[in-house]
């Protein structure tokens, strides 16, 4: 993890400064952070992730970068209350639940081939018995894009999984 000044800005005796944030895991992925200290308050203005964060995910970055983030700052973290760990939502609206980060890595490895299509079908029929979005729930389980996943999904139809998608006419 590594923590440095992106700019400050002095104006009628205080100063505002925004700090870049940036984790980087042995998978591949990573986060990035733009921290804003003001008035002795540290709060998250942008949060950028591949893949993307669940709400419980934001909630364990708040807890990796605290405390690199206040010794940059200056601060001492038992007095501040890191409150701006939830304004980095708008990656996290996907609704994606159980993306835990365990063992300091974004997400668990998703198996690929026959095995890795048969868990697609599974979590796409799934999500449609529960009436919810069956490609959301194979992004949140793969941490892969809506177009990847879509791909993924088309294998599984291919590998005879799922349905296919259209009654063909003979």
């Amino acid at each position: 993890m590594s923590v440095w000044p992106a700019w400050e800005v002095r104006e009628d005796g205080g100063a505002t400064a925004w700090l870049q944030v940036r984790l980087a895991f042995p998978d591949g992925a990573g986060v990035e952070a733009l921290a804003v200290l003001a008035d002795g308050n540290v709060s998250l203005e942008d949060v950028r992730a591949r893949p993307a964060l669940s709400l419980d995910d934001l909630v364990e970055l708040a807890d990796w970068i605290e405390g690199p983030l206040f010794e940059a700052c200056g601060i001492a973290s038992e007095t501040v209350e890191d409150d701006g760990a939830g304004e980095g939502d708008a990656e996290s609206e996907d609704g994606c639940a159980g993306a835990g980060v365990g063992a300091r890595r974004a997400r668990p490895p998703f198996p690929r081939g026959i095995q890795g299509r048969w868990l697609v079908a599974q979590e796409y029929r799934a999500a449609q018995a529960e009436g919810a979005d069956p490609v959301l729930a194979v992004m949140c389980a793969t941490g892969h894009s809506r177009r990847k996943s879509l791909r993924l999904i088309a294998q599984a139809r291919d590998a005879g999984f799922l349905a296919p998608r259209h009654a063909r006419r003979t």
